[in-house]
């Protein structure tokens, strides 16, 4: 396996599933079940006993692999600087190792033949794709400066779908020159590979490059910041180099020349940082640059935020299969109830998945009325007046 030669080096000090100022245990799959076997440090002790054939691949231990959600907070805090950016392509490694066995979770299994057959993880048909767009004048991307890409949450899911307008037609108000590859469209594999189906992120990304280059696209605009790290830092392996950002980068700059109606109600907002594109691409700046351009919004921070956020639960597939499961003590419940006492009445995300994972949350949690999720476009759209941007 590749990355073995790192899995006895760690001596499990546990730093890898805290936070900064240790308030709280930070690793998602820990935080819902407390074994240690679904730690960073006991992954590494588990991976290292199945490769020495001291341990079959059972059922359990194939839950407590594919429970990693890919958040990266065990790269950021762990304290062995020699081979922490390793660690999560080693548990990637492991659930690689597993696919080509056959041995995944059902859960797991199903998801990645519905991305194989489909295109994507709903097992919906490409056709609908663009579903979305209902109600807005979207063009299929032909040569408009950037291609939208839109991803499986916002083409397929009812939230994810509401966002995807939301961030079309700001784009269209604020002048941005972009165009759709509607049923053209498939999955950018980023949860395939954070699963270990490297063969199948390979055949996605040869398959959107493929695309891409038909159509000349140059420039991506991504929904998703999942899709925006698989463009960004796993495409060009495959020969496919564009210009990629998210859409908060896009409207950072632009949200400063916009025009909002005067007076506007005060609004207390807290934002959330996406793991793959905080921890994992280091944008930071954009989203809030965004939310304290807006007359009336105070931003204020959660008590874990940037490097130190903690993860919705949804990456590496765990949207779509579920097997952290839902409850007060999963990591999407904590983080609301977090939002909720830093006095916030707004959580506000950047990331299609977050929003699916925090909505959920909210009801279980019982926190409906006293706070809500939203994208930060909708905070935007709310407030725009100017419909247009010279």
């Amino acid at each position: 396996m590749q990355y073995e030669e790192i899995l006895h080096r760690c001596f499990r000090c546990g730093y890898c599933k805290l936070p900064e100022n240790y308030v709280d245990f930070n690793c998602p799959p820990y935080l819902s079940f407390r074994f240690e076997t679904y730690s960073p440090g006991g992954r590494m002790w588990l991976i290292r006993a199945l490769l020495d054939n001291k341990l079959a691949p059972t059922g359990r231990l194939q839950e407590i692999l594919f429970s990693c959600v890919a958040c990266a907070n065990c790269v950021t805090h762990c304290t062995f600087p020699k081979f922490k950016d390793q660690l999560l392509l080693a548990f990637t490694a492991a659930k690689e190792q597993l696919v080509n066995g056959g041995k995944v979770p059902p859960a797991v299994r199903d998801c990645l033949t519905r991305i194989y057959q489909h295109g994507n993880p709903y097992g919906h048909a490409r056709k609908k794709r663009d579903a979305w767009t209902d109600g807005l004048k979207v063009e299929p991307y032909s040569d408009q400066e950037y291609l939208f890409f839109v991803g499986d949450v916002g083409s397929y899911d009812t939230r994810g779908q509401e966002i995807a307008r939301s961030v079309a037609g700001l784009l269209q108000k604020l002048g941005v020159s972009f165009g759709i590859l509607g049923a053209d469209e498939i999955s950018d594999g980023n949860e395939a590979g954070a699963m270990g189906e490297a063969e199948l992120f390979k055949y996605l990304a040869e398959e959107n490059i493929k695309t891409f280059e038909s159509r000349g696209v140059e420039k991506i605009i991504t929904l998703s910041p999942h899709g925006y790290n698989a463009f960004k830092n796993d495409y060009p392996g495959f020969g496919g180099n564009y210009s990629v950002l998210h859409y908060s980068q896009v409207l950072a700059p632009l949200v400063k020349k916009a025009a909002f109606a005067p007076d506007q109600p005060p609004l207390r907002v807290t934002y959330h940082d996406s793991c793959y594109l905080g921890r994992h691409n280091m944008e930071y700046g954009a989203p809030r640059t965004v939310l304290t351009a807006l007359p009336g919004v105070e931003l204020v921070e959660m008590q874990r935020c940037f490097q130190n956020a903690l993860c919705c639960g949804g990456g590496g597939g765990n949207v779509f299969t579920d097997i952290i499961g839902s409850g007060r003590q999963t990591s999407a419940g904590v983080r609301v109830g977090e939002a909720a006492a830093s006095g916030a009445g707004v959580l506000a995300v950047a990331c299609p998945q977050c929003a699916v994972m925090f909505a959920d949350a909210v009801k279980v949690q019982n926190l409906e009325g006293r706070l809500a999720v939203k994208e930060i476009s909708e905070i935007v759209n709310e407030r725009l007046i100017k419909q247009e941007v010279n």
